[in-house]
């Protein structure tokens, strides 16, 4: 199965990691300001940055309002089901959570989902997949019926990640 071209792209960005304080992550601000933000920090949070510019990157459309996680709900086509590479909705306690889904963790059996700002950097984490809506962002109306056969991992530790 051919990698899809937004998720090679979130991989290559996996470490990259916020700065608090007065400094800030210059990747980070570089997505900002490609996707035409209007604030220069990297502690507003930015897993909207990250999947707006993997898309982006990838020559996919994403939404008017981008960095806001709820929007990616706006938008494609709702999936009955997580598929590799879609891109996974969360409402969160002030806001939401947007993220790539990856694969699925085989211990657990929880989602491991590739995202930005997931404990302030671009990581793989576990999730509840009812915790979820899926939708696809691809360049057909649904994914590959093979796309739903999630690839296992090993080892992600990283649960209840904080998203602010």
């Amino acid at each position: 199965m051919n990698e899809l071209l937004w998720m090679k792209a979130a991989k290559e960005k996996l470490g990259e990691r916020e700065i608090t304080g007065a400094k800030h992550s210059l990747n980070i601000l570089a997505w900002n300001k490609r996707l035409g933000a209007w604030w220069f920090n990297d502690e507003v949070p930015w897993c909207g940055s990250f999947v707006a510019i993997c898309l982006v990157e990838a020559g996919i459309a994403i939404p008017k309002e981008w960095q806001r996680a709820l929007e990616y709900t706006k938008m494609r086509n709702t999936l009955p089901k997580p598929a590799y590479g879609c891109v996974a909705v969360k409402k969160r306690k002030g806001g939401g959570h947007v993220c790539f889904v990856a694969g699925r963790d085989k211990a657990t059996g929880k989602l491991v989902c590739l995202g930005g700002n997931q404990n302030n950097m671009v990581c793989y984490a576990l999730y509840d997949e009812a915790d979820f809506v899926f939708k696809w962002y691809g360049m057909h109306a649904y994914p590959n019926p093979e796309r739903y056969q999630l690839p296992e991992f090993n080892g992600i530790k990283l649960a209840n990640v904080t998203e602010h």
